[in-house]
């Protein structure tokens, strides 16, 4: 298959409101770098990243400038060879994950079309549905509570409540939404905002209330949420600890904690989604297929990713809720807080920029 073209569009998507994660600043838009590939064999793929310093670690500058020195070398590369293809693309994009996660997920996009399959039974095809959390944002406790109505009146079931700006008034939301909505499985995401005590807390104060607590402390900070996960009486899931397969090893080989949230967005694409996964699979923890604010393009190949594998407990894939607008409609299904698969071939979406 010969590449004939490449395209690398970036777009700044506002959000529907703003968002606000542990102690960082509100979240009001996000740029989206669409990839677009076509071929002699008349296919035409897309891929997609998003840059923003707090969701994907670089700037939109960053991951554009990474993007056009993947398309220099896309042209010369057989999309087939997959293999090959992307460890080429490494090398132009360098350390920038969400630049090679976009022409990743471009070529996965072209390989399901070129086989006519949809991508989530060309990775592994385990489940065609899984279930998905949807967030309640960092907010006062009765904004919490109408907000966490609001979405269980959708259909959800599952709700990651946002937290790490102030420890105790985390234990006063959970509580009053676990007494607003007891039947709900609720998750509290601290986004590296806790210190190891704090965290201890927390989790003890709601033992029972929560299914787990996810990030409790700051990403680089490894012996701290290690000592958290030893100590803790619910899972204790890592994400903004795990960018690339190499420090998914780390923590899976010294059981740092009992599993793994893995995004495409931000650990380089599907491929590399896989190597965790296998690594998660080897020491016997459990994957949870979370997502970043993004484009239903990039939710779609989580999904993809999702259905793949077997050690995939856990669905976080609701970030193209937030979106005001979103350029991509993709061909998945959500009913009542479950995301199915369509059989339509690659990621299965259409994309208009416009």
């Amino acid at each position: 298959m010969q590449i004939t073209k490449v395209e690398v569009t970036p777009v700044e998507l506002h959000l529907k409101e703003p968002v606000r994660m542990g102690r960082m600043a509100e979240i009001r838009q996000v740029t989206a770098i669409f990839v677009r590939i076509e071929t002699r064999q008349g296919h035409n793929a897309w891929g997609c990243s998003v840059a923003h310093p707090a969701l994907t670690g670089y700037d939109a500058e960053t991951v554009l400038r990474a993007c056009r020195a993947c398309a220099a070398l896309a042209k010369d590369l057989n999309p087939l060879n997959m293999e090959f293809a992307l460890a080429e693309l490494e090398k132009a994009s360098g350390p920038v994950f969400p630049a090679l996660g976009a022409f990743d997920l471009a070529f996965h996009d072209l390989l399901g079309l070129a086989a006519g399959m949809p991508l989530y039974r060309l990775l592994g095809g385990y489940r065609s549905r899984i279930q998905t959390s949807v967030t309640i944002p960092l907010q006062g406790l009765e904004d919490s509570v109408g907000y966490a109505r609001a979405r269980a009146r959708l259909g959800f079931r599952i709700l990651k409540i946002k937290g790490g700006a102030d420890p105790e008034e985390d234990v006063r939301r959970v509580r009053a939404i676990r007494g607003a909505l007891p039947e709900l499985t609720l998750r509290l995401d601290a986004d590296g905002s806790y210190t190891v005590q704090d965290a201890l807390d927390v989790a003890r104060a709601l033992q029972g209330d929560i299914e787990m607590l996810e990030q409790p402390t700051p990403a680089e900070d490894l012996v701290g949420l290690g000592q958290v996960s030893r100590q803790s009486p619910v899972p204790i899931l890592a994400d903004q600890s795990v960018t690339n397969p190499a420090s998914a090893l780390e923590l899976a080989a010294q059981h740092t904690v009992q599993g793994f949230a893995v995004k495409v967005a931000a650990c380089g694409g599907l491929r590399c989604a896989q190597q965790i996964d296998a690594i998660i699979r080897a020491a016997r923890l459990v994957t949870m297929v979370s997502c970043v604010i993004e484009p239903a393009l990039m939710t779609s190949a989580g999904l993809s990713f999702a259905l793949s594998s077997p050690s995939v407990r856990y669905g976080d894939l609701d970030g193209y809720l937030s979106l005001a607008e979103d350029p991509t409609q993709a061909s998945f299904r959500l009913e009542d807080g479950w995301l199915y698969a369509s059989e339509v071939p690659g990621l299965g979406c259409t994309v208009n920029l416009g």
